[in-house]
């Protein structure tokens, strides 16, 4: 069981925000044409605070996502971090994309490997996150001997484990059957309660978004823009009979109009 202090809505709110984005455009070449993927889209995230983006496929969910963490450059505005340093990015994929020969804690201390870290402090850092994500005693197995969801599990602990000023999280639980996924909810929000980390997270379920979330963005078709900002003010930490409740009924039918 994660044991975790709880920071209110209402504080996250008073913190300054760590990223800005405004009127970002990015445009591909398609042969002779141009693909328009997201069009002026502008918001800001708050330090500690968890967003989802919520769209249907082709909205240019990943296209944010690959800009925020530097790898896609925008044709026109901008992606600005309000921080003194470079910022850590960590990143979570549909796929755990795990190393099929290191086993779960050489996985997960690698990019602290590649840092420099001696070994020693790395195990040790690995070996807390291993104790957070719920993986004790598979220290020492390897990927093929992990279900799906400790698999996940594995690539969020290795994205936590340089402590990343941002976390960036892109359908993390999709390829995951329906019981499992519903598992890795409340798993990741412990775990998010326990880091007090900053997320954005991009899916297409609404009630994923809902559970997580402190803000859902909805974004159309493409090209993506933003058509709904929606505050969650549900309590933290929550319960999966939350789902069950008419507030969330009543946010669920709002971001389904908005898709709709």
């Amino acid at each position: 069981m994660i044991c975790a202090s709880f920071l209110p809505r209402s504080v996250n709110l008073m913190l300054p925000p760590i990223l800005t984005v405004q009127n970002l455009n990015v445009t591909f070449a398609a042969g002779a044409k141009q693909l328009c993927a997201l069009e002026n889209i502008s918001f800001a995230l708050r330090a500690r605070e968890f967003i989802c983006f919520l769209g249907p496929s082709g909205s240019g969910k990943t296209t944010l996502l690959r800009v925020l963490a530097g790898l896609q450059k925008p044709t026109a505005g901008a992606a600005q971090f309000q921080l003194a340093q470079t910022p850590k990015i960590g990143m979570v994929f549909q796929q755990a994309n795990l190393m099929p020969w290191r086993t779960v804690l050489e996985n997960i201390k690698l990019p602290l490997e590649l840092e420099g870290v001696s070994d020693a402090n790395a195990k040790l850092k690995a070996q807390e996150l291993i104790e957070l994500v719920g993986l004790r005693g598979f220290e020492n197995s390897l990927p093929r001997d992990l279900s799906g969801g400790m698999a996940q599990r594995v690539g969020l602990a290795r994205a936590l484990i340089h402590n990343p000023d941002l976390l960036l999280l892109d359908e993390p639980f999709a390829s995951l059957d329906a019981l499992t996924r519903e598992r890795m909810w409340g798993e990741l929000s412990m775990i998010w309660q326990a880091k007090q980390k900053t997320v954005v997270m991009v899916t297409h379920s609404i009630h994923e978004a809902l559970f997580l979330a402190d803000r859902v963005l909805v974004l159309t078709q493409r090209p993506g823009k933003i058509k709904l900002d929606l505050p969650v003010n549900l309590p933290r930490p929550r319960a999966d009979d939350v789902r069950y409740t008419h507030q969330f009924g009543e946010m669920a039918k709002k971001l389904r109009a908005a898709i709709e």
